[in-house]
């Protein structure tokens, strides 16, 4: 069985802390035509750099171009195009639910065999929080959409680089790999 080709891209783009910086990424976009799937962005462990983290589709957007185009913009640094198979997307979902009565306890029992968390409660209403997988978190809207999603608030993926899995090679007391 084939993996399906991915309809997505993350880049991960490093830029100035400064204001407007993200007005002009997300005006060269516009320009361009294409479409953001998702969009956030903070600042670094460093204060003078920020993270976007845009994720793309691919199918009418030429990653290569983009990069070329965001490379352009003189208050970006770094640009890192993350495979989904080599990198940790995250992304948060808040919903608000309508669940009174079997319901309510039928959508706790949901929520929390997904790992999540019950944030407010109404009368009639949940509102559940997800943090996790995008995929995840679909899987969890979708088996929440026939109770009644009555609000529904997601943050867009977040993206690092997955770490090196591989033990440095030891070495020997002459400093030579073993």
């Amino acid at each position: 069985m084939s993996n399906p080709r991915p309809t997505h891209q993350t880049l991960s783009v490093v830029v100035e802390n400064r204001s407007g910086v993200l007005a002009r990424v997300s005006s060269l976009f516009a320009r361009r035509g294409y479409n953001i799937i998702s969009l956030a962005v903070a600042p670094t462990d460093d204060p003078a750099f920020s993270r976007i983290t845009i994720v793309i589709d691919i199918e009418t957007t030429s990653v290569e171009q983009m990069t070329k185009q965001l490379f352009k913009l003189v208050n970006v640094i770094k640009i890192t195009e993350l495979d989904p198979s080599d990198s940790v997307e995250r992304e948060l979902l808040l919903a608000t639910v309508s669940a009174s009565g079997e319901a309510r306890s039928q959508v706790v029992e949901l929520v929390g065999l997904f790992d999540g968390k019950i944030e407010d409660v109404g009368y009639s209403t949940l509102t559940v929080m997800l943090a996790g997988d995008p995929a995840r978190l679909d899987d969890l809207e979708e088996l929440l959409r026939p109770y009644g999603i009555t609000e529904l608030q997601r943050t867009g993926r977040v993206a690092l680089p997955r770490l090196e899995r591989q033990a440095p090679r030891l070495r020997n007391a002459t400093g030579k790999a073993s």
